[in-house]
């Protein structure tokens, strides 16, 4: 069963870091969420039915262990007089740059939008999978995805978008 496991990390354990990263907004964040619950799921691997999607439970594993790390930093949440400055897309490539400014809107948005628009439109799922995975109805999980597109539409500028597109469109890189 460890070399099954084994097989399912090497497969399948860059996907759900990508996953965590979105969710987290911090890289090193993430590889620590995808390690705990990585490990959380090791424990019970040998009980899992073979017909099982570990790929669901993972996810499901990762959401858990987020929103318990995130319930446990903000009731120690220390304030902090100046707020760090967020890194510029510099010599990026325009996709990459793109990638970095809807990262960096995911990263501001609150806990639950984000999650609701990673597992929505990140994982592709469903609106009943993504309410249970967060333990909300799904409503809910519609009016999170509202706001946070709302919020994000707000975040990314329109001129960003607009000065890539004529750079390419120019050649200008």
């Amino acid at each position: 069963m460890d070399a099954d496991f084994a097989d399912f990390v090497r497969h399948r354990g860059d996907h759900h870091l990508r996953t965590a990263v979105l969710l987290t907004g911090d890289w090193h964040t993430a590889e620590d969420l995808v390690q705990s619950s990585l490990g959380k799921l090791h424990r019970v691997w040998n009980r899992l039915d073979t017909t099982s999607e570990p790929d669901a439970y993972l996810r499901r594993i990762l959401v858990n262990t987020y929103r318990s790390w995130w319930r446990a930093r903000w009731r120690r949440e220390i304030p902090r007089a100046e707020l760090p400055e967020l890194p510029g897309p510099g010599d990026l490539g325009d996709a990459r740059a793109v990638a970095e400014d809807v990262r960096n809107a995911l990263a501001r948005l609150p806990v639950r939008q984000r999650t609701a628009l990673v597992l929505r439109f990140f994982a592709d799922l469903p609106e009943a999978e993504v309410a249970d995975l967060m333990g909300c109805s799904a409503g809910t999980v519609k009016s999170h995805t509202h706001r946070g597109l709302q919020a994000m539409r707000r975040l990314i500028s329109p001129d960003t978008v607009v000065n890539r597109s004529e750079q390419e469109g120019s050649g200008v890189r």
